[in-house]
């Protein structure tokens, strides 16, 4: 391409041009053919580029995205703990009052307690205290007394 320059003076050199071989496939053994019937077979298509050429080939449907299913606004995994905590909540709520229940429980058992021991001492006092029966014992009749000199004068 350049022209040589006059002053070189190493020999030329022969050029071997290798141009590539399509290599054939090895086959060792041929595939047995399986009859197969298609469904529906796709029609072939030819379209015209701009600049002349033909192209032809089957035609391919457009592949259909899957719908986008909407996020919820909130993870699943804050739902469970929300639910969580207010279940907890519900049942301390529910523990306080069961223990509040059984306080005030006890507490009117204790004082039904007491009123029965009460009322039952109190007729015991009625029956021995009554005067129900003759009267036994010594009557005392008690004057004006009076007290001298730390003694005491009826």
């Amino acid at each position: 391409m350049f022209p040589e320059h006059p002053t070189t003076s190493h020999p030329r050199a022969a050029v071997e041009v290798h141009q590539p071989m399509p290599l054939a496939p090895a086959v060792a053994a041929p595939a047995p053919l399986m009859p197969m019937q298609s469904a529906s077979v796709p029609a072939v298509a030819s379209i015209v580029l701009p600049d002349g050429r033909i192209v032809t080939g089957y035609a391919i449907n457009p592949v259909q995205p899957e719908p986008i299913v909407a996020k919820p606004a909130v993870s699943r995994a804050a739902v469970n703990v929300a639910l969580g905590g207010i279940g907890f909540a519900a049942v301390c709520g529910g523990l306080i009052l069961l223990t509040t229940f059984i306080a005030a429980l006890t507490a009117l058992i204790t004082q039904l307690i007491i009123l029965a021991a009460v009322t039952f001492g109190g007729w015991i006092a009625m029956q021995i205290f009554s005067a129900s029966g003759p009267k036994q014992g010594t009557t005392v009749n008690i004057r004006k007394a009076v007290i001298k000199r730390n003694r005491f004068y009826s």
